[in-house]
């Protein structure tokens, strides 16, 4: 590693840090597709001079256009969420076989614990599977470092790199040492290579060799690699570990010896037998899979790993003290914290389409994005959620399954980030096999669950440039949709009408719930017009709660108030609007059937 002196150092998280080594390695062209906990990578990398950076459609996309990249010879970085690489897996298995020209480093963002995320899959299986060295550094100054030295390796060995970094490492904070920008390779000419770069079986065959050869060379290569090291302690009990939970192994047992992994795959197993045989007892600590240790068993190297550490979630150093038997006052179990459970957030648009559709006897096939927090109660209009673009097909499936007596029974909601990343084929699917579902577009304008960046149809790009946007109206029905409207989602009455009567319709149809996020600059600028209750006409009937908005609450109805408000001894109580969190939405005022609802300013 290169020594830089103390004033060279910054405070940045790892994600930061990723982005500030992507540009010290020579990066110039950088694509993805948001998702937590990657997203920041590229909203800082942005921001540097000399780099091409952009939001892709879909994660598929972003790898292929970094292929194209390295194809003509620059240094590239992808980044995607764990999940993400799943979209990426077809280009990414056959990336293996065709290499690279110019370096090019694949972000895979793992998420233990399911923050933000459908499932909690171990993505070094994938460095396994497409025979891809992967890296894994345990904080964000190792993460700038190895990121520069994964672009050596995918360079001198010819294939894309793997650096896998989970939800702690993207997101803790550290000192990092930083340099100069280094010139890496400049795309300035097309280089013709079709017997390594068009894949047909010929030439994909002699490239498998070249793969098995490459990985012959990089076990090689892993066994000095320097982020892979020794460090000697205690010889009665032994840990090997990387990523993140290397600093929980140092935190929970700081005088043991440990071998720190940082070349995930392949491994260096030479290294690892000498250090299994200076210790009595070696422990495997890692989250999620046994993923060390399976291929150091399957080398004839006793270990103990699943049988006692976790396998679901994160680790900390309670966990693993615990896990070993081993619990002393040096570490602690961490403190409860009050919980604070996601909303969709006052005057969001989605919130009045949800609250129209939990009304209507329909399957809600649902999607990934904000709106997914309309399964929530008191909404509660969310029955399936799989993956990004599925609510589509799922709603599909399920007609085909249900024949005539599933009719007006299925719709799907889909935001329009995600139509975009893969809900279109979904629907031309839809239109080609002929199916009576409704599908609901919840175009708020931008990806607002990843923290509002733009895609195609928001009208600028990653690095504030005017584009093009999308309509969605007119994509639709060049897609073969006949019947497509548009509504504004915060009209209830008219939302719930054109529901009714496209859920009925005998084909395939499109409602497209128009409005933007609240939380857009523009939004937030806009002056607003808080309402609030008028407490002699509110009979306490609940309906405004029930849109689950968080500026209104409950509040008991004290004797004393009930008495001055001359109301009926079975109210219970009234509801209270904040006048702080209001948008001036108008949502809960078209629920109020009692009128209670007004501006602030007149309910005084």
């Amino acid at each position: 590693m290169t020594k830089v002196s103390a004033k060279n150092k910054q405070w940045l998280s790892g994600n930061e840090a990723i982005a500030r080594g992507a540009w010290e390695a020579g990066v110039t062209v950088a694509s993805g597709y948001p998702g937590t906990p990657s997203t920041e990578i590229l909203e800082n990398l942005c921001t540097y001079d000399d780099v091409y950076t952009e939001w892709a459609p879909n994660e598929k996309v972003a790898l292929e256009v970094g292929l194209g990249a390295s194809f003509a010879g620059a240094r590239v970085l992808v980044t995607m969420k764990h999940v993400g690489l799943n979209v990426a897996a077809d280009p990414l298995f056959t990336a293996a076989y065709t290499g690279v020209r110019g370096g090019i480093v694949i972000i895979t963002a793992d998420d233990p614990e399911m923050h933000s995320s459908q499932n909690e899959q171990d993505n070094r299986n994938y460095a396994f599977a497409a025979k891809l060295p992967m890296l894994e550094p345990s904080d964000p100054a190792e993460a700038l470092e190895m990121l520069k030295e994964a672009f050596a390796i995918s360079e001198e060995f010819d294939t894309p790199v793997l650096l896998r970094t989970t939800t702690r490492v993207a997101h803790v904070k550290g000192m990092v040492p930083t340099g100069k920008r280094k010139k890496g390779p400049v795309a300035v000419a097309i280089e013709k290579m079709p017997a390594k770069f068009v894949m047909l079986p010929g030439n994909a065959r002699v490239r498998r060799r070249a793969i098995a050869e490459r990985m012959a060379r990089l076990s090689t290569y892993v066994e000095s690699f320097s982020g892979n090291r020794v460090e000697k302690g205690d010889k009665k009990l032994g840990f090997i570990t990387g990523g993140i939970s290397y600093l929980y192994v140092k935190e929970a047992f700081p005088k043991a010896s440990v071998l720190k992994i940082a070349t995930t795959w392949p491994l260096p197993f030479n290294l690892i037998r000498d250090f299994a045989g200076q210790v009595d007892e070696l422990i495997i600590v890692e989250e999620l899979d046994p993923f060390l240790e399976i291929h150091i068993k399957a080398k004839g190297i006793a270990c103990t790993g699943k049988e006692k550490i976790p396998a679901m979630g994160e680790l900390n150093p309670f966990i693993i003290k615990k896990a070993l038997g081993l619990e002393s006052g040096e570490v602690f179990a961490p403190v409860d914290i009050p919980p604070r459970p996601p909303n969709l957030c006052p005057g969001c648009p989605h919130r009045g389409f949800f609250y129209s559709l939990a009304q209507l006897d329909v399957f809600i096939s649902g999607d990934i994005g904000c709106y997914t927090l309309g399964f929530l109660p008191p909404l509660s209009a969310m029955d399936s959620c799989v993956c990004m673009g599925a609510s589509i097909g799922v709603a599909h499936g399920m007609d085909k399954a249900l024949g005539e007596q599933g009719k007006g029974k299925t719709v799907a909601v889909i935001g329009d980030s995600t139509f975009m990343h893969s809900g279109i084929t979904g629907l031309i699917n839809m239109v080609y096999n002929k199916s009576v579902s409704t599908v609901i577009i919840l175009d708020n304008r931008i990806t607002a669950m990843t923290g509002h960046q733009p895609n195609p149809a928001s009208g600028n790009t990653l690095m504030g440039e005017p584009a093009n946007t999308i309509n969605l109206e007119e994509l639709c029905r060049a897609i073969g949709v006949k019947h497509v409207r548009t509504v504004n989602p915060h009209d209830i009455k008219e939302s719930k009408k054109v529901l009714q009567e496209e859920i009925e319709r005998p084909e395939t149809s499109v409602i497209i719930a128009q409005a933007p996020c609240i939380l857009l600059p523009e939004e937030r600028r806009r002056p607003k017009t808080p309402l609030a209750v008028a407490l002699d006409k509110c009979t306490g009937c609940t309906s405004c709660l029930r849109l689950g908005c968080p500026a209104i609450s409950w509040v008991p109805l004290t004797a004393a108030e009930a008495k001055k408000l001359g109301k009926k001894e079975k109210q219970k109580g009234y509801s209270r609007i904040s006048l702080e969190m209001c948008n001036g939405c108008g949502q809960c005022l078209a629920v109020c059937k009692f009128k209670a609802i007004g501006k602030a300013e007149d309910n005084k």
